[in-house]
């Protein structure tokens, strides 16, 4: 049983590494956004390049996380948490380096590898190392100094674009890494899983890889002729039925099919899919739109997205224990609608907008929405499947929403008929951004709607979140899997999975 508390060195040590090694993920997922017009401008790069930029990340990331998990419980926590880490630096150096958009979206990919390493590791070594009287209270600060990094990011992007330019985003990394990776070898216990067993899934997580990066190019680059985009569009949905079944036939699949077998979980999903493909859009546009057409600097328009992450940080918990009375179908159902208004709030934002009358009130209410929507989701995951099932649960989930932004950040300039060279413009991005916000708002109408009509509130015994405080816009929290012990005594007992 693991043994070290949190108040010893040992404890310190290991809190103070994991809260590193994600933070660097953490921060990454906020920063970048801010950082596109001058991505742009020095690299000559168009909006189809800026697009890649985000999605080349996300596409490795999404596909490989819940495979990164694995591979540490296989071969050691600290092994293949170092090893993300060690990775995602390099990338991120190569990434500061980038002489070319092409090198950079490179190295971007190459980044998501060591991101699908590191996030899942950082929460396993807590859940493998404290001992389980002080696990709910490492894992509450590691969730709330990963928040504290996540509503900081954007302030901080903008801060370095700046200041010592763009490039420093990513080059951020690379000390810290070089803080983590010797503390973690130094304090942090091995620990593996030494009832992991069978082989890894790597053909489904090519497969979904593949997939998701085919249908993201046929997106993307669907305004570059017809032929290739219809080639590239059917070999992405080929690689997504493949993936299926293979997933069915494997004997130990990287994503279970029968876990859906909860109509729960899906229906969880299905909300999440569609809130995070709005959020994902949102976010990347807002950014673009305070620069190019309110005139922001790179730091006022990373500022301006502060409040956001900032109500989410200080509120979430409180929303988990709200809606843990009033059952989860009213919080998935209401906040999305408040966040659909926030979204149609932000068309009053156009040249010359005014922060405290034009893009705070919208910002304020998409706070609020989130807050009232991203802790009950979270409890929901984790409750509509079995307790021994709830790391797996919740990667699936958070997997989801990473799928659903790179759709979105790949489909939403297509479906507002934004140019490639539109961020050039002012008048033709502002243009394009009112086209997209009603699209993002109708999105999260539909998952309200998806919410009333499918979720239900689950059994009272079932499993409840550890991450209570949660500022990342992207993508829900990643909850621990539980321990062995833990788990096999939680399903004994569970009185069954719900409907």
């Amino acid at each position: 049983m693991p043994d070290v508390r949190l108040a010893s060195p040992p404890g310190r040590w290991i809190l103070l590494t994991t809260v590193l090694g994600s933070s660097m993920a953490m921060l990454d997922s906020t920063v970048v956004n801010v950082a596109l017009p001058r991505i742009g401008h020095d690299l000559g790069a168009s909006l189809t390049a800026l697009q890649w930029t985000v999605n080349a990340y996300m596409v490795t990331l999404a596909g490989l996380i819940l495979l990164g998990g694995s591979l540490g419980d296989r071969y050691g926590r600290r092994k293949v948490f170092v090893l993300g880490v060690a990775w995602f630096a390099a990338a991120s150096l190569l990434c500061g380096l980038a002489p070319s958009p092409g090198v950079l979206i490179a190295a971007r990919a190459f980044q998501g590898v060591g991101g699908a390493l590191l996030t899942p590791g950082s929460l396993a070594l807590i859940q493998a190392s404290f001992h389980p009287d002080d696990r709910s209270r490492a894992v509450g600060l590691w969730s709330g100094f990963g928040g504290i990094g996540a509503a900081v990011g954007p302030f901080l992007g903008g801060w370095l674009v700046d200041g010592p330019g763009w490039r420093w985003v990513f080059l951020l990394n690379v000390p810290l890494a070089l803080l983590c990776v010797p503390i973690a070898l130094r304090h942090v216990p091995e620990s593996a899983d030494p009832a992991a067993h069978g082989r890894f899934d790597v053909l489904g997580a090519t497969l979904g890889a593949l997939a998701l990066a085919l249908l993201t190019y046929a997106l993307i680059e669907a305004h570059g002729g017809f032929s290739a985009v219809a080639l590239t569009g059917v070999a992405g949905l080929a690689a997504a039925v493949a993936f299926t079944w293979v997933e069915r036939h494997r004997p130990d699949p990287m994503l279970p099919p029968d876990i859906f077998a909860s109509r729960q979980f899906t229906a969880v999903n299905l909300v999440t899919l569609c809130v995070y493909a709005a959020f994902s859009g949102f976010f990347f546009l807002t950014a673009l739109q305070l620069q190019v057409v309110a005139g922001y600097s790179a730091l006022a328009a990373g500022t301006a997205l502060l409040p956001t992450t900032a109500l989410m940080l200080l509120f979430s918990s409180r929303s988990g224990a709200l809606a843990d009375r009033t059952g989860p179908r009213l919080p998935l159902t209401v906040g999305p609608l408040l966040c659909a208004a926030a979204m149609l709030l932000m068309l009053r934002v156009g040249p010359g907008a005014d922060y405290l009358t034009d893009v705070l009130p919208a910002l304020l209410v998409m706070g609020a929405g989130m807050v009232i929507l991203v802790a009950p989701l979270t409890a929901t995951v984790l409750a509509s499947v079995d307790t021994a099932r709830a790391g797996l649960a919740s990667g699936i989930n958070n997997a989801a929403a990473r799928a659903a932004g790179l759709v979105a950040v790949a489909a939403l300039p297509l479906l507002a008929a934004m140019g490639p060279d539109a961020y050039r413009s002012p008048g033709a991005f502002d243009a394009a951004f009112r086209r997209a916000m009603p699209i993002c708002a109708g999105v999260l109408v539909a998952g309200a709607a998806l919410a009333w009509a499918l979720v239900r509130r689950p059994a009272p015994d079932r499993r409840r979140p550890e991450c209570r405080r949660h500022g990342c816009v992207t993508h829900p929290p990643l909850e621990a899997v539980p321990g062995a012990a833990e788990a096999e005594a939680a399903t004994a007992s569970s009185p069954g999975r719900p409907g």
